[in-house]
């Protein structure tokens, strides 16, 4: 038997597939611990060991119809550039009416295909699972950091936008910022149902940050913040946010193969990632 090398060895082609996956391997602005940039690679190569039926969606994953684009080749160190090429292959993505899945990566990189779904939706709303709130206006006198995303997306989308979960973790400004400025629920997703109810029928764009996730869990970040839910909160949220909302694109961010040699972290990530294109397929199904 010959692997893949494709995300659990997918076959599609790009004209056929609805959903389009793709790596942006940077953390160049990352201020604890490097090596998100390895995180799409170490998943794609480690993704043929796991089971590709769903039992709790009864569905195989093999019978959703996505694309495995593989890394973009970004420039490491040039935070313009970078987030220019992500913006340049999103616009490819959505103007083929397809939805991208980017997979990166360190957080600010969100700041792209965001710029991109902006452009297409007006009233573009943000869903941001975390654990930090990424509201700073600037860190060490930088103001594209993955420190900072959250407050960029703010300047494009600004009040009534943004809707922020499982945050436990920031400066005093930021929480400050956010009573004034988005929606920050704390340590867990409550209340992300009347969220959902709000946003109902608004484009959403959906982020995630996998340090959301409790360290005792999810160790493979590169900066662990203790306090944070579990998996299957996560899942059963995240599934929320697929069903209730018209999600136009999705990130996975922040898994840091390196910190965790187990690879448990990055097999967690791989089944969310499966558990999650066979729910946005699903959904797109229904549009």
């Amino acid at each position: 038997m010959i692997v893949s090398n494709t995300l659990f060895e997918t076959e599609y082609p790009y004209n056929d597939s609805k959903i389009v996956v793709f790596g942006a391997p940077f953390d160049s602005t990352t201020s604890y611990r490097p090596g998100t940039r390895f995180a799409s690679r170490t998943m794609r190569a480690e993704s043929y060991g796991l089971e590709y039926y769903s039992p709790g969606q009864d569905f195989e994953l093999t019978d959703v119809p996505f694309f495995d684009a593989g890394d973009l080749n970004l420039p490491f160190g040039d935070i313009n550039q970078t987030l220019k090429i992500i913006e340049s292959y999103t616009a490819e993505v959505m103007a083929d009416d397809k939805f991208p899945l980017m997979i990166g990566g360190e957080h600010l990189l969100t700041l792209a295909p965001v710029r991109v779904a902006f452009k297409k939706y007006s009233d573009l709303a943000l869903i941001h699972f975390d654990a930090h709130a990424d509201l700073r206006d600037e860190y060490l006198g930088v103001t594209l950091s993955h420190a900072s995303v959250v407050r960029r997306i703010y300047d494009l989308l600004g009040d009534d936008s943004i809707f922020q979960f499982g945050i436990r973790s920031g400066d005093k400004a930021e929480f400050d910022f956010a009573k004034e400025h988005t929606h920050l629920q704390l340590f867990d997703f409550s209340g992300l149902e009347e969220v959902i109810k709000k946003l109902h029928g608004r484009p959403v764009y959906f982020t995630l940050d996998l340090d959301v996730l409790d360290p005792s869990c999810f160790p493979g970040t590169g900066t662990p913040e203790a306090g944070g839910v579990t998996f299957l909160d996560l899942m059963k949220a995240a599934f929320k946010v697929f069903d209730g909302c018209k999600v136009i694109g999705f990130d996975m961010m922040e898994l840091s193969p390196p910190y965790d040699p187990s690879g448990i972290s990055t097999a967690t990530a791989l089944k969310l990632l499966r558990e999650f294109l066979i729910r946005i397929n699903s959904n797109l199904a229904r549009r």
